[in-house]
């Protein structure tokens, strides 16, 4: 069944479903859930709400419903559950969104996350398959989540590194958004479980284009690099190796451990942001402003030889 009003769908493995309600509203609308990837709840509450919040502002809308999903054992602390849920509110609370209601259920192992009601303008809406030959990549947070948070349960991590790591997954994508909109960008997407190279992925199939991207030019969560040479890599990013397997390939000599941190899983990433070149240079300086982590890491040309080449 389809239905005109159906911006977005499934089809072109976009970060959320979008809805035409009248000419100058559209509702967007995603959910995601996770178990914990930290041991502080009230942590673990902030990462999940900012990383469901993401989708919206990855599409240059504004969230605005949050409901709770919830899985908790039975024999799980009430503190602990109350502390994941006020994480999750501190989150929505500085997004301007009200969480209006949720479901919860049993489970073995606790798992937690959002589903997410955004509005936008239905002609601004962002998609991820709508990069132009000629547009400048930028992302706006640091790589490394997923090898870090499996360095961290191994506790090869410093306090710096690791109050690092889980500041900048509960981080939200809100000013990244909001400056992105101030300019014409073609194409943008959230860098989450996929990892940076099946992000890019996805944006270069569902744009007809090769998207490069700059192995030295990535900005790294402290210590991502040096846990990446130690072999600390999640299977996640494995699997992200095997499911992009020939749609991407290397030219020169690419550093191994800067591929690794390409296909690492990211937990509540940046945005991946595709604008013309002639737009490129402000508005990396107008996010450095704000967001001084904020980086070129590639560039779009008209398809030849892979969607993704790495250098």
């Amino acid at each position: 069944m389809s239905d005109p009003n159906l911006i977005v769908g499934f089809d072109t493995s976009d970060d959320a479903a979008v809805y035409r309600i009248s000419d100058t509203q559209a509702l967007i609308q995603t959910v995601d859930i996770f178990p914990p990837i930290v041991d502080d709840p009230f942590d673990y509450g902030r990462i999940a709400a900012a990383n469901a919040l993401s989708d919206v502002y990855a599409m240059g809308g504004q969230p605005k419903l949050a409901m709770n999903v919830l899985c908790i054992p039975e024999d799980l602390d009430q503190e602990i559950t109350l502390d994941i849920l006020r994480g999750g509110q501190d989150r929505c609370m500085e997004a301007g969104a009200v969480i209006c209601g949720g479901h919860t259920i049993k489970d073995n192992e606790p798992k937690y996350g959002l589903c997410i009601s955004g509005f936008a303008d239905p002609e601004k809406i962002l998609k991820n398959s709508s990069a132009h030959p000629g547009d400048v990549l930028i992302l706006t947070k640091a790589l490394g989540t997923g090898i870090l948070t499996t360095a961290m349960k191994a506790d090869l991590l410093s306090a710096s590194s690791a109050r690092t790591l889980v500041e900048s997954m509960a981080s939200l994508n809100r000013t990244a958004s909001e400056i992105m909109m101030k300019y014409n960008v073609h194409s943008a997407t959230d860098i989450t479980g996929f990892g940076l190279v099946g992000h890019s992925f996805e944006m270069a199939s569902g744009s007809g284009v090769t998207i490069t991207l700059e192995s030295r030019s990535l900005p790294l969560l402290p210590q991502a690099y040096e846990m990446a040479q130690m072999g600390i890599i999640p299977q996640g990013a494995y699997g992200n190796r095997n499911w992009i397997d020939c749609g991407a390939m290397e030219q020169g000599s690419v550093d191994l451990a800067l591929t690794d941190i390409m296909y690492d899983p990211q937990t509540s990433g940046g945005l991946l942001i595709a604008v013309p070149e002639k737009e490129a240079q402000q508005l990396l300086s107008d996010l450095k402003g704000s967001i001084p982590i904020a980086s070129v890491v590639g560039y779009a040309e008209e398809y030849h030889d892979k969607p993704i080449i790495i250098k």
